[in-house]
């Protein structure tokens, strides 16, 4: 198995504030890898720093053996990487077909079509809503319209920040079935997360952000056993 993904000794600032404090961590190919933390940890951080929506100031951004840093965050998504950002984003004022052939903007013309069938198998609930604009849809829909925008551009990492966010149980038990299926059919998914639970159920290999910095790693299921973690996020 190769490394797909490998962070290196990153420091992400905002302004004057140190928010990223040396984090390294690597995804291997076929990998569900995520980073569990509480509010304001980092994990979003991350993810963007990654996707080249911010730079670091030192440290290095490796994406299948490339150097990512300086390339802007368009041509990432062209080398394969996509992110489902934290709230969704979805554009609200197009239909569901209308934010799915959006996410194929770097893919050629003749790759939608089979594309958004692609995705609608996936997600049936998008096809019975494919002309409903975006904005009146449920939360839960809104994500699986968000993860499966991303999907259009057919990503060899795709990238989740906080999938369950603001979601009822039951949707975020769909939203993580989903994530399984995702993995199973070969994608390598890096997931932040702050349901430490739901995401250490689904990781081969997890990290745990405290303010800036990896203050943990190892397995999902070491994780989900760990006093330590049980205690801070498992309500244990």
């Amino acid at each position: 198995m190769g490394v797909m993904l490998k962070v290196d000794g990153i420091h992400v600032y905002y302004g004057s504030i140190h928010a990223v404090k040396g984090v390294s961590f690597e995804v291997g190919e076929g990998e569900i890898v995520t980073l569990i933390g509480a509010n304001g940890a980092g994990k979003s951080t991350v993810l963007n720093t990654v996707s080249g929506l911010l730079h670091p100031r030192t440290g290095s951004v490796c994406f299948m053996d490339q150097d990512l840093r300086g390339v802007p965050p368009h041509k990432v998504v062209e080398r394969g990487l996509a992110q489902v950002p934290e709230g969704r984003r979805i554009f609200l004022q197009m239909t569901v077909e209308e934010n799915l052939e959006m996410g194929a903007y770097t893919q050629p013309k003749s790759s939608v079509a089979p594309g958004v069938a692609d995705v609608y198998k996936r997600f049936p609930r998008l096809e019975e809503r494919r002309s409903q604009v975006a904005g009146t849809l449920s939360g839960g829909e809104q994500q699986m319209l968000a993860m499966g925008r991303a999907l259009m551009s057919q990503p060899k990492l795709l990238m989740l920040d906080e999938p369950s966010m603001g979601l009822a149980p039951l949707l975020v038990e769909q939203i993580f079935d989903i994530i399984r299926e995702l993995h199973a059919a070969g994608t390598t998914i890096l997931l932040v997360e702050q349901n430490a639970q739901a995401a250490l159920s689904v990781a081969d290999r997890a990290y745990v952000l405290e303010t800036g910095r990896i203050s943990l790693s190892g397995t999902g299921a070491e994780l989900m056993a760990s006093d330590q973690v049980r205690r801070a996020y498992l309500g244990g």
